[in-house]
């Protein structure tokens, strides 16, 4: 789609028992398909399988954007390119070897990202501003959808943002999206959006997409995009 902003809704929060179906009720208003990858290790929660993961990849009409949140990102950031992921985001707290993990995502066709939890400080991380696609700062502790916003972290997109300069570098935010919070992000520098529980629990998910679309492309950056 093209727009100044891109909405990438997570299917964490969605009926998995009907994921594919889920997925077909987004797939004309969205970017990509958002597809947390929890192992129970890197935080307190699961989601898919592998097999599960790659009937979503298969089956979506959507480019899927994988955010890997387990241990060993630096063996399954490859594998999920290699499945067909759009996207790959690996963490920085679980990536041994970043450069050499973005590196292999990219040789098998993906993009590459790097993401940070709260506690995370990008400025650790700008040796590699040359190396990836997207930086994804998180905006709650990775592990549970519909958690609150952590409007503290909007300081960390804004020095994600001055740092990109012009970069041709996306900056998403991940964790407590809504209409509420998205202009705060926006006009803090992001302009890639992971949305589940506002998207997924609402009445009309697709319909939520575009008013938080319309919400952030009507929001101008503090910090030149």
């Amino acid at each position: 789609m093209k727009s100044s902003v891109r909405i990438h809704p997570s299917i964490l929060n969605a009926d998995h028992s009907n994921i594919l179906s889920e997925i077909e009720r987004v797939s004309k208003v969205s970017d990509f398909l958002h597809l947390d990858i929890l192992d129970g290790k890197f935080a307190p929660n699961t989601s898919f399988t592998w097999e599960q993961a790659l009937h979503i990849i298969s089956g979506s009409p959507l480019p899927v954007d994988a955010h890997l949140m387990v241990i060993d990102s630096d063996v399954q950031g490859p594998q999920y390119a290699e499945a067909g992921c759009k996207s790959v985001t690996v963490h920085v707290e679980s990536t041994k070897d970043i450069k050499r993990t973005i590196r292999n995502i990219k040789s098998n066709g993906a993009r590459a990202s790097l993401a940070l939890k709260p506690a995370s400080q990008i400025e650790t991380y700008i040796d590699h501003l040359d190396d990836v696609d997207m930086f994804l700062i998180m905006t709650v502790e990775p592990g549970f959808g519909g958690q609150s916003f952590m409007s503290e972290m909007m300081d960390k997109v804004s020095k994600t943002r001055h740092l990109i300069g012009d970069r041709p570098i996306w900056l998403q935010v991940d964790g407590g999206i809504s209409k509420a919070t998205i202009e705060i992000a926006r006009a803090a520098g992001a302009d890639t959006f992971v949305a589940g529980s506002a998207v997924y629990k609402s009445d009309d998910p697709a319909e939520m997409i575009n008013a938080l679309r319309a919400l952030a492309e009507r929001t101008k950056p503090v910090i030149g995009v």
